[in-house]
């Protein structure tokens, strides 16, 4: 029996069983998103998958007659190996199979299985020491902490400073570490022949977790390479976001969360195309905003403009924007731009910064990322351009990345419409580039703009994609391109997000 064993240490195992468990549940959807990109969607099936096999687990912990606290035991230890190797493993495998998800799904629904077996066990052991509702009542409760200190750490301190593949290893270890001290705490209810075993079994689980441990950035490398493609010649991770460079010949490339950002080859064709457009309608731009462009690509083209006397860079990551002042191959690209003293930078999120009081801005330019999230998508709000509107002055003019309009045509009519039901005239235009096929934009205003006036005031040896020509030819779309009205993107209720994944949805 378990007199003699403080109950307050069976208790702290409810509480690191809850931490564990929901770990692993955010662990494998926020792998979804970050490796399949389809994020609204995947992390809603992984988690559903995850809830319904712990579902299963409850339902199978009743076919356990015997043994309880040995069967425990072993399902921790089965648990903290599985769970922690998961997002190694399957970092490591998602570009080599086609039967990705199922692997996925399969190996998120094992370990709800094993997470739903846990607490029903342990509260029938711990049946005998206390009533029925103070157990149901002490466990329910600890679990419940345990799971609300996940959700806090999770986002806070796990990912950002730990990573995936760490932060699965740490738990996974920690699960085992339970096993281990539970063949302590749980010694009179175990046979004499089975402690030793299990100790074993428990000890080779956090050995081979600590080897994993000490090889994370090994892991974390070959998973990058193999899913991004080429060599990665430098990776960081900030509280915001993973990025990572990757070289093949030719170029080099820049990826954040996995998701392409640039390729150094076609880059400029993207970046021109942006720009541009909104500086040529303008007589003698002077103050310009970016919004984004944490590279310093858009600010260098801003650059060739001589009237330009300030720009003001808003973008979320510092680190993003120190690398862009420092990692040589990106100096080099964007010519020193962040280090230009006409240009200021705030590390800020958009969305919070908007609402700070500045003289209004002869030009705006927003190179977000694309609306694969919420957190992205309230960028892209009727509420967004409407507060932007107060940044303006009557002739501003304002260009916006807004993804594909041949792969994603109703999100990017949704930028469109969206920018017009916030009280803006906009031009839709289009380039190609390589890296990502037909790109598309909006060129916003507070009053009409006439494109077929635009020329470029800057000598032609300073670009490589446009010309007059070319330029005025961006506004004209192919007949296989035509308008759409779809929803228009509310804070409320984010359709753009949703149009996203559905359209994006398969694409690599």
């Amino acid at each position: 029996m378990l007199n003699r064993v403080p109950l307050f240490l069976l208790y702290l195992n409810v509480l690191v069983i809850a931490i564990c468990g929901l770990i692993y549940e955010l662990l494998a959807g926020t792998l979804a998103s970050y490796v399949l990109g389809d994020s609204v969607t995947q992390f809603s099936l992984v988690i559903g998958t995850y809830l319904s096999a712990m579902g299963v687990g409850a339902w199978l912990s009743r076919y356990i007659e015997q043994q309880l606290a040995r069967a425990f035991i072993e399902i921790e230890l089965a648990l903290a190996f599985l769970g922690g190797i998961s997002a190694p493993l399957l970092f490591v495998v998602f570009p080599w199979v086609d039967w990705f998800r199922p692997l996925l799904l399969g190996t998120v629904f094992s370990v709800g299985v094993f997470v739903g077996l846990e607490l029903p066990l342990l509260m029938r052991i711990l049946k005998e020491h206390l009533d029925f509702s103070d157990l149901v009542s002490r466990v329910l409760a600890f679990d419940y902490v345990g799971a609300l200190i996940a959700s806090i750490l999770f986002p806070l301190v796990f990912i950002p400073y730990l990573g995936l593949v760490r932060t699965s290893l740490i738990f996974g270890i920690l699960n085992a570490c339970v096993g281990l001290w539970s063949t302590f705490l749980l010694r009179p209810l175990l046979s004499q022949k089975h402690v030793p075993g299990l100790r074993w079994r428990s000890l080779i689980v956090i050995g081979i977790l600590i080897l994993g441990l000490f090889r994370a950035d090994q892991l974390t490398l070959i998973a990058e390479e193999s899913t991004l493609g080429g060599k990665v010649i430098h990776t960081m991770r900030s509280p915001y976001q993973r990025i990572a460079i990757t070289r093949k010949k030719g170029g080099f490339q820049l990826f954040i969360n996995g998701n392409l950002q640039f390729n150094s080859v076609d880059e400029y064709r993207y970046h021109e195309a942006l720009v541009h457009p909104a500086m040529v309608g303008l007589r003698v731009p002077k103050r310009v905003l970016v919004m984004g462009g944490g590279d310093g690509l858009a600010v260098r083209e801003i650059l060739k403009y001589p009237s330009v006397q300030e720009v003001l860079l808003v973008d979320l990551d510092p680190a993003m924007t120190e690398l862009s002042k420092s990692f040589p191959p990106l100096v080099e690209l964007n010519r020193s731009a962040l280090l230009d003293p006409r240009v200021s930078i705030v590390n800020q999120d958009a969305f919070l910064w908007i609402n700070h009081a500045v003289e209004p801005f002869d030009c705006v330019v927003i190179d977000f990322p694309d609306p694969s999230s919420f957190s992205i998508g309230k960028l892209y709000t009727s509420h967004f351009f409407r507060k932007l509107k107060a940044k303006l002055h009557e002739d501003s003019l304002v260009s916006i990345q807004s993804t594909s309009p041949l792969v994603a045509p109703k999100s990017y009519w949704c930028v469109i419409r969206t920018l017009e039901s916030a009280g803006f005239s906009v031009r839709p235009y289009h380039a190609t580039v390589p890296s990502f096929g037909i790109w598309g934009y909006a060129l916003a205003s507070l009053s009409k703009t006439d494109v077929d006036r635009f020329i470029l005031p800057i000598a032609a040896s300073d670009l490589r994609f446009l010309n007059d020509e070319s330029l005025r030819d961006l506004f004209v779309f192919p007949q296989d391109i035509q308008e759409l009205t779809p929803e228009i993107n509310r804070l409320d209720n984010q359709a753009l997000v949703r149009y996203y994944d559905e359209e994006w949805h398969g694409f690599d």
